[in-house]
């Protein structure tokens, strides 16, 4: 793949990963408290590493805002400072089973868009007239 088409690449999953950040974070936050750096690997293990600790913060103090996460001080294991924890909240819970609804329905649809040999084949055949049946048949 060029550079180009590598960075074109990079900037789609950027914009894909941007609309559902937020979502992901309260998934994560869901399966435990979680501070800051968690994130970024819990991210990076899921195949999703173009997520930096600078874009995290924000948007978790937004949710904090919004009521949908709040957060607590905790000791290190490795004997820091104390860390920032993020845990959910009721309504964070609900966003997180609203947004998961949302995504299923949405990924479905673009799948179904998406569908890469079937789609081609029966668009090919409406351009060309056919039912898209051999005409051998």
């Amino acid at each position: 793949m060029t550079k180009q088409l590598a960075a074109a690449h990079d900037q789609r999953r950027s914009q894909l990963l941007r609309g559902v950040l937020d979502l992901c974070l309260l998934a994560l936050i869901g399966e435990r408290p979680r501070y800051g750096y968690e994130f970024v690997e819990a991210l990076t293990e899921s195949g999703l590493d173009l997520v930096s600790e600078g874009s995290i913060y924000p948007l978790l103090a937004r949710m904090e805002r919004a009521g949908l996460v709040d957060s607590y001080r905790a000791p290190s294991a490795a004997g820091g400072a104390p860390r920032k924890y993020y845990r959910l909240t009721d309504a964070g819970a609900a966003e997180l089973a609203a947004g998961r609804a949302t995504w299923s329905t949405f990924t479905t649809a673009v799948s179904k868009t998406l569908r890469e040999e079937q789609g081609e084949q029966v668009g090919r055949d409406e351009r060309d007239g056919r039912d898209g049946r051999d005409e051998d048949e």
